[in-house]
């Protein structure tokens, strides 16, 4: 599915504190894009690369708006030899 994203379009960015949210975050708004607001539970209150920051998306929809909603959730860590659990009859 695409979402067509015009001069119009106000979007909000769920996780927008954390490593991968927020670099997406500053690619979208030197894009063009509007990032009306971001949305990070227990750090609502604040802005981050400008835009205020919500403890939930209810309560940015209700404060901003917004027409879509963007979702970035970093991949899980490779396991490391420490944490990999050993294979049956291995050492």
């Amino acid at each position: 599915m695409s979402i067509l994203i015009d001069k119009s379009t106000r979007l909000i960015v769920q996780g927008i504190t954390g490593r991968d949210g927020g670099f997406h975050t500053q690619q979208m708004i030197a894009y063009g894009t509007r990032v009306v607001a971001g949305v990070t539970p227990g750090k609502g209150g604040g802005k981050t690369h400008g835009v205020p920051v919500y403890d939930s998306v209810a309560e940015a929809v209700r404060a901003t708006g917004p027409t879509p909603a963007s979702s970035t959730c970093p991949r899980p860590p490779r396991p490391t030899r420490s944490t990999r659990r050993p294979t049956p009859g291995s050492r």
